[in-house]
C-alpha cells in the first residue's frame, strides 16, 4: 500500500475540537526515559486478586468465549444489582436498569452519547478527570467548565457558578466523587443539592462514582442512587478497575432509569457489542467473593495516604487538603504557574512522574496530580525527590 494519500482526502475536522490528553503527553515522554518512579496514571500496582484471576481461567475453561447479551450476562447484573442493594440499600432492576460496559470509560461515554444531541451543552465540575469533557465534544457537544469553591479548606460545588453557566441548550450536569484528581467526596448535602439544581432545570445528572470504595470514613461512599427516584434523570457510571485492581481488565456498568439504558444497551452493539464474555464472569466473582481484598487494599492505602500527606504538608510551599476518597494528591504549588512545564522538569530532573494541574481543566493550574495507590518502596524516593525539587524550584 502506497504511504501516500491525495492531500484532498483529511481526518473529520470535527476532531479538531478533542484536545489530547495532557496526562498521556507527558506519558509519553516518561515510557521513554528508564527508572522514572510513575505516580502520573491512576493505577495502584497491586495485582488483581489471585480469585479473580482464577475466575477468568476457569471461565474460558467452561465455554466463556462467545457472544453475550448487549447489556452484559444475566448474572452479572444480578450481582451489581446485588450489590448495590448491599452498599447503598437501593433495589434497582438488573434486566432494566444496568447496564455492563467494557470499562469505566465506555459507561461515561455511552451515558454521555444518550444524554447529549449535537450542539448541547454539558455542565462539568472542574477540576475533573478530563475524559468526560472530551467524550462531551466527541458527540458534537460542548463542555462548560465549572470549577469548585472552596470553603472551610474542602472542595465544594458553587451552585451560583452553575446556575450562571445555564443556557438554552445544556442538557447535563457531570461530577464525579469521590473525585479524581482532588479526593473530595461529596456529602449527602451536596448531594441533594446537585440533585435539586438537576431536578429544576430539567438536566441529566451523570456522576462518576468508580472510586466509591475508596473511601476513608466508611465502607463506601455515599451514592446519588440513595437519593434520587427511579423516575428521575440520573446515570451513574461505575468501574471495575480501581476496587479490584482490574484496571487493564476493561469492565464497567451504568446504572440509570430504564429508558436511558435501553438506548443504551442498543448503543452497546455499535460501539462494542458487549464486554468480554470470560472477563463478565471474572467481574461477577469480584463482587460475589471480592470483599476482603477490597479491605486489605483501602488498608494499604490509608498508610500511604498518611505517609504522603504527611511529607508534602513538611514543605512550606505546599497547600494540600486531607483527600476524604479516591487515591490522588492534588497539592498547589505557591508559585508555580505552569504545571505541565513543572511536571516536565521534574521528570527529566528528578525521574519522577505526575500529572500536570492544568490537564484537570478550571482550576487545576498551579496543581499537580499524585497518585498515592504505588507502594512505600517507590513512594518514599519520589515524595524525597519531590519536595526536593519544590524547595529549589
Amino acid at each position: 500500500m502506497s504511504s501516500t494519500a491525495p492531500s484532498s482526502v483529511a481526518v473529520a475536522s470535527s476532531l479538531h475540537a478533542i484536545t489530547p490528553s495532557r496526562i498521556r503527553e507527558l506519558a509519553d515522554v516518561a515510557f521513554a526515559m528508564p527508572g522514572v518512579l510513575k505516580l502520573h496514571f491512576g493505577e495502584s500496582n497491586l495485582p488483581t486478586p489471585q480469585l479473580i484471576k482464577d475466575a477468568l481461567t476457569r471461565a474460558v475453561a467452561e465455554g466463556y468465549t462467545y457472544y453475550t447479551e448487549n447489556g452484559g450476562l444475566p448474572s452479572l447484573r444480578s450481582a451489581i444489582a446485588e450489590k448495590t442493594a448491599a452498599l447503598h440499600g437501593v433495589q434497582v432492576d438488573p434486566a432494566r436498569e444496568v447496564l455492563v460496559t467494557a470499562s469505566g470509560v465506555q459507561a461515561l461515554n455511552v451515558s454521555i452519547r444518550c444524554a447529549l444531541n449535537p450542539g448541547d451543552e454539558a455542565l462539568i465540575l472542574t477540576p475533573n478527570w478530563p475524559n468526560g469533557a472530551e467524550i462531551v465534544r466527541l458527540y458534537g457537544a460542548t463542555p462548560v467548565e465549572v470549577p469548585y469553591a472552596v470553603a472551610a479548606g474542602r472542595f465544594t460545588p458553587d451552585l451560583d457558578a452553575l446556575e450562571a453557566a445555564l443556557t438554552p441548550r445544556t442538557r447535563l450536569l457531570l461530577y464525579t466523587s469521590p473525585s479524581n484528581p482532588l479526593g473530595w467526596v461529596a456529602t449527602q448535602a451536596e448531594q441533594q443539592a446537585l440533585l435539586d439544581f438537576a431536578r429544576r432545570h430539567g438536566l441529566w445528572l451523570l456522576a462518576d462514582e468508580v472510586y466509591e470504595r475508596l473511601y476513608y470514613d466508611g465502607t463506601v461512599a455515599p451514592s446519588i442512587l440513595r437519593l434520587c427516584t427511579r423516575d428521575d434523570a440520573v446515570i451513574v457510571a461505575q468501574s471495575f478497575s480501581k476496587t479490584y485492581c482490574m484496571t487493564g481488565w476493561r469492565l464497567g456498568w451504568v446504572t440509570a432509569r430504564q429508558d436511558l439504558i435501553r438506548k443504551a444497551t442498543q448503543l452497546n452493539e455499535f460501539i462494542v457489542s458487549h464486554a468480554p464474555s470470560m472477563i463478565q464472569r471474572a467481574g461477577e466473582v469480584a463482587l460475589r467473593q471480592g470483599e476482603d481484598e477490597v479491605a486489605a487494599q483501602l488498608e494499604q492505602l490509608q498508610e500511604r495516604l498518611a505517609f504522603c500527606v504527611a511529607a508534602l504538608r513538611a514543605v512550606a510551599r505546599i497547600r494540600l487538603p486531607k483527600p476524604e476518597g479516591a487515591f490522588y494528591l492534588f497539592p498547589r504549588i505557591e508559585g508555580m504557574e505552569d504545571s505541565m512545564s513543572f511536571a516536565l522538569r521534574l521528570l527529566r530532573e528528578e525521574k519522577v512522574a505526575v500529572a500536570p494541574g492544568v490537564a484537570f481543566g478550571a482550576g487545576g493550574e498551579g496543581h499537580v496530580r499524585l497518585c498515592f495507590a504505588s507502594d512505600l518502596s517507590i513512594l518514599e524516593p519520589a515524595l524525597e525527590r519531590f519536595c526536593r525539587f519544590v524547595e529549589r524550584y
